[in-house]
C-alpha cells in the first residue's frame, strides 16, 4: 500500500474512533450531573481520570510500538475503548462512570502511535500536512460524534454509549483488514534497545532546546483547552439554559472550523509563513476566543466564538505536532511523540480538575479566563524563544 492510501486508512481508523469518543463528550457532563447527581468538582475527576491513565500510557505505548510496530498498538488499544463504553453505558455509580473512564484512557493512549505512524510514512517537508489528518480526523469526529450524541440523549444516555462501542468496534474491524505496518520502520527499530519505562530519556528530550520547549508549548495548548472539555458542557447546561442537542451542535461547529483549518487552511498558512508566525497567529485566536465564551450572551454569539476557537486550535495543534516530529530523531519518532501525548494527558489530568474546582468555587467564568490566560504564554514563549535561527540550527542537528 502507497503512503497515500496508508494516510488514508489511518485518518478512517482515527476518525470513526474520534467519532465515537465524540458522542459521550456533550452529554457526559450533564449525564453525571442530573443523572448521577455528581459535583462539578466530581466531575472533573472523572474527566481527568481519563486523562491521568494516558498520562500513564502513552509514552510506554510510544515506545512500544517502536519495537512491536505501530498497527498492534493501535489495535489492542481500540479493544480498551470499546469496553470502556460497553462499561460507560451500564454506570450507575461514581465508580463505574470513572472505571469506564480509566478503560477509555488506556484506549485513548494510542495516539502516540497513531502520531509516529504518520511520521514514519510522511517526509519531513510534508510532516504539517501528515499531522493535519490526525487533526482533521480529531475535527471531524467532533462534528459528527457530539451531533449524533446530542441527538441519541433524547432516546437515553444508555444508547450513546452503546452508539460509541458500535463506532469504535467498525473502526477496529477496519484498522485489522486495512491498516498495514510500515515494515522498514519497525525493521530499523528493531536494531535499537528501547526500555519501555525510561526516565532518563525522558530528561533528556525534555532538555532539549528545542523540542523541550515545544512539548511544553503543547502541554500549555491542552492544558488550556482541557480546561472547558466539562466546564464547556456545564456553562451551556447551567448559564446558557442550551439544551443537550444544542450543546452537541457547539461542540459539532467547533469541531468542523477545526477539521476545516487543518484539512485545507494549514496547507496555505504552512506555505506562506513560517512555523513560528503559525503558532503566533493560532496563539492569539485561541486566547481572545476563550475569554469571550463565557459572554457569549446566547447561542448564535457562543457559536461564532466557537468557530474562532476552533480556528485558533486547528492552526495551533497540527503545527507544533510537526515540529515535534521534525526536530526529533527519525529513530525515536514513537518515543518522542508519546513523550509528548504523556505531558499532553497530564495538561488533560490538571485542566478538567482546574476547571471543575474553579467552576464550583470562583464562579464558571474561571476556567475559560484561566486557559486564555496560559494560551497567551504560548504566544510569548514563541514570540522571544523560538527564534528562526535556533530552529535552523536544531534542524542541522537531527
Amino acid at each position: 500500500m502507497n503512503k497515500k492510501a496508508s494516510l488514508t486508512v489511518i485518518f478512517i481508523t482515527i476518525f470513526i474512533d474520534l467519532m465515537g469518543f465524540g458522542i459521550l463528550i456533550p452529554i457526559l457532563p450533564t449525564f453525571a450531573s442530573k443523572s448521577l447527581g455528581i459535583s462539578d468538582f466530581g466531575i472533573g475527576i472523572i474527566i481527568a481520570s481519563y486523562s491521568f491513565i494516558q498520562f500513564i500510557f502513552s509514552h510506554t505505548l510510544g515506545r512500544l510500538s517502536d519495537k512491536i510496530g505501530r498497527r498492534r498498538i493501535i489495535l489492542f488499544s481500540l479493544l480498551f475503548t470499546i469496553t470502556s463504553y460497553i462499561v460507560f453505558s451500564f454506570s450507575s455509580s461514581f465508580i463505574l462512570l470513572l472505571f469506564s473512564r480509566v478503560l477509555g484512557g488506556i484506549g485513548g493512549s494510542n495516539i502516540g502511535a497513531a502520531q509516529a505512524y504518520i511520521a514514519d510514512i510522511t517526509p519531513k517537508e510534508e510532516r504539517a500536512k501528515g499531522m493535519g489528518v490526525i487533526g482533521a480526523a480529531f475535527g471531524l469526529g467532533f462534528v459528527f460524534g457530539p451531533l449524533i450524541g446530542g441527538f441519541l440523549s433524547g432516546y437515553g444516555y444508555q444508547i450513546t454509549g452503546f452508539a460509541s462501542a458500535f463506532m469504535s468496534s467498525v473502526a477496529f474491524l477496519y484498522a485489522f483488514f486495512m491498516l498495514p505496518e510500515p515494515k522498514h520502520i519497525l525493521e530499523a527499530n528493531r536494531l535499537e534497545n528501547h526500555s519501555l519505562i525510561d526516565i532518563k530519556f525522558a530528561k533528556q528530550i525534555l532538555k532539549h532546546n528545542i523540542v523541550g520547549l515545544l512539548i511544553v508549548i503543547f502541554f500549555i495548548i491542552v492544558f488550556s483547552m482541557a480546561n472547558i472539555y466539562g466546564t464547556f458542557s456545564l456553562l451551556g447546561y447551567k448559564v446558557y439554559n442550551f439544551t443537550d442537542r444544542q450543546i452537541g451542535e457547539l461542540f459539532g461547529i467547533l469541531g468542523i472550523v477545526s477539521a476545516i483549518v487543518q484539512g485545507g487552511l494549514m496547507r496555505i498558512l504552512s506555505s506562506k509563513f513560517s512555523e513560528r508566525s503559525v503558532v503566533l497567529i493560532g496563539a492569539v485566536f485561541m486566547s481572545l476566543s476563550l475569554a469571550l465564551l463565557p459572554y457569549g450572551v446566547n447561542f448564535i454569539g457562543v457559536a461564532a466564538i466557537a468557530c474562532v476557537l476552533g480556528l485558533g486550535v486547528g492552526i495551533l495543534q497540527p503545527t507544533v505536532l510537526s515540529m515535534i516530529s521534525k526536530y526529533s530523531s527519525e529513530k525515536q519518532q514513537g518515543a518522542v511523540l508519546g513523550l509528548n501525548s504523556s505531558f499532553s494527558a497530564f495538561g488533560r489530568v490538571l485542566g478538567p480538575l482546574w476547571g471543575g474546582f474553579s467552576f464550583n468555587f470562583f464562579g464558571y467564568q474561571f476556567p475559560f479566563i484561566t486557559g486564555a490566560a496560559f494560551t497567551f504564554v504560548t504566544f510569548l514563549i514563541a514570540l522571544f524563544l523560538l527564534s528562526s535561527h535556533k530552529l535552523s540550527q536544531a534542524l542541522e542537528h537531527v
